[in-house]
């Protein structure tokens, strides 16, 4: 992997990350833009205990724009957009319109590929182990950020899900506070430690999992995926690494080399859970990694949870009363059976 750091035309940080080592990357960005100015703040919600950003400058940000003004595409034809490459691997660059920024943390956005009709789960192997060195540097590099806390790598896609741009891309959110969702992750795998004498809740859960077998989607030698039993989501799938580690930087060769070939393997079969001729599975992937500073960080595991909204084909799966007011989901759908489907759509 070769690794290109360059700036944009109002002082943002673009990087590139190529697969070849001969890669020249020397395009300028020649937008007249001015330098980018932020809003954002952090609130305290003395209620709930956790942490709410406040970026009114996001009201502006670029939305469904036609293909042709994409700003994720490569600068191709006298059309300037964020990348100033008239063609890339894997592009970062500082988000224009951040939700984290400055003292409260950095929004970063992640372009899997410069092929705007494409979509993750239609990279090569060889592209999406690019996208996880990518992910991994960042991790790195983020981490030594005074003010962060925790780094989360995460995907969304599809316009049901939100996304205002179509082009196949994520984002990376550098908080500076360890979000309620890890903290809660945290504090069952403390009581669980001390309950069982010392034993390791995400170990456990995995274990579990495979002992039982009827929630697996996949196995490989170094990760296995599947259904958990308590799933939130209409159909939802966990990919655990089987040696456990923290975070993305602590992955061995073995495991970032199976990774992308059981990662594809899953998103390609969400895109044939609701049969054919239905348009492709709305979906978001997001990794879980431990805080920097949590104190029994080494317990966290790293893992990955991939879910849908859509509960059928035509419909979704709405956070109302329930789950918006009270945090209790309703599943519509067994974790077994959609673990079923999703085992029955496995490519040939």
């Amino acid at each position: 992997m070769k690794k290109t750091s360059t700036r944009l035309a109002d002082g943002r940080e673009l990087i590139y990350y190529d697969s070849r080592d001969d890669a020249v990357r020397d395009a300028v960005d020649r937008r007249p833009l001015p330098q980018v100015t932020t809003a954002s703040e952090i609130r305290h919600d003395r209620l709930l205990g956790d942490s709410v950003a406040v970026a009114s400058h996001r009201q502006g940000r670029t939305y469904h724009p036609p293909a042709d003004e994409c700003p994720l595409c490569p600068s191709r034809d006298g059309r300037l957009s964020e990348i100033p490459a008239a063609d890339y691997d894997v592009a970062v660059f500082e988000n224009r319109f951040p939700s984290l920024a400055g003292s409260t943390g950095r929004c970063e956005v992640v372009c899997f590929t410069s092929d705007h009709h494409a979509s993750f789960a239609d990279l090569t192997e060889e592209q999406a182990a690019l996208v996880l060195e990518a992910w991994t540097d960042r991790t790195a590099e983020l981490t030594q950020l005074p003010d962060v806390e925790q780094v989360f790598c995460f995907e969304n896609r599809g316009a049901e899900i939100g996304v205002t741009l179509g082009h196949p891309h994520g984002q990376i959110y550098a908080y500076p506070f360890v979000t309620p969702r890890t903290e809660r992750m945290l504090a069952s795998a403390d009581a669980h430690r001390e309950r069982t004498g010392g034993r390791n809740l995400f170990d456990d859960v995995v274990a579990d999992e495979l002992a039982d077998g009827s929630r697996i989607v996949l196995e490989g030698e170094h990760w296995v995926a599947f259904v958990p039993y308590a799933a939130h989501w209409p159909y939802e799938v966990h990919l655990y690494p089987r040696r456990r580690v923290p975070d993305l930087l602590a992955l061995d060769e073995d495991a970032r080399t199976e990774f992308p070939q059981l990662y594809l393997e899953v998103l390609r079969r969400f895109d044939r859970i609701f049969g054919e001729g239905e348009p492709p599975t709305p979906y978001i992937a997001a990794w879980h990694q431990a805080p920097v500073r949590a104190p029994h960080r080494a317990d966290f595991a790293l893992h990955l949870e991939l879910f849908t909204i859509r509960r059928t084909p035509g419909k979704l799966k709405f956070l109302a009363g329930s789950e918006s007011g009270m945090n209790v989901f309703i599943n519509d759908v067994p974790p077994e059976a959609a673990a079923q489907r999703l085992r029955e759509v496995a490519s040939a």
